[in-house]
């Protein structure tokens, strides 16, 4: 099994094969819209705007699981996200990350990346960061910044 054989659901509801961002340096992140680390959709936002042209992507996945800090609906959770932070970059339903009902993909992130940081996702704003050939590179807590994480991506970028 790949990141490549999951499907999700984009905000709008259409399904999407991961198998469609072959090729590119992809950020999954689990989002929330009422949490100390929104302020993060920017600096992604910015890590979107310089480094797309060249092949990456951030994956925005909302999820209400830590503190009911993504109540709204999908449409909700994206004007939030574009009026706000001024997001281009895709987003897809809202998940959850942890527990029985979590999103496939998110149980694969995990299983790739999970020992040091734990089996479980923590909080919002995990973020894990995948190379152009599917391989779940690194994982980051919720703490860690966008801007923290471009050096990686660059890397990723140029190989």
């Amino acid at each position: 099994m790949t990141i490549y054989d999951f499907k999700v659901r984009k905000a709008d509801g259409a399904e999407v094969s991961l198998a469609d961002y072959k090729g590119k340096v992809l950020l999954i992140v689990n989002t929330a819209t009422g949490c100390g680390f929104t302020p993060q959709y920017k600096g992604l936002q910015e890590l979107y705007d310089k480094y797309a042209g060249q092949g990456f992507e951030v994956l925005d996945f909302p999820c209400n699981q830590f503190g009911n800090q993504a109540p709204g609906t999908d449409a909700e959770i994206g004007q939030f996200c574009e009026i706000r932070y001024k997001t281009t970059f895709p987003r897809f339903v809202k998940v959850d990350v942890n527990g029985p009902q979590a999103e496939p993909l998110f149980t694969y992130l995990k299983s790739c990346k999970g020992s040091l940081l734990g089996s479980k996702i923590k909080w919002n704003f995990t973020k894990f960061l995948v190379a152009r050939t599917g391989e779940v590179v690194a994982r980051y807590g919720s703490a860690t910044k966008p801007e923290k994480i471009e050096n990686d991506i660059k890397k990723l970028l140029a190989q």
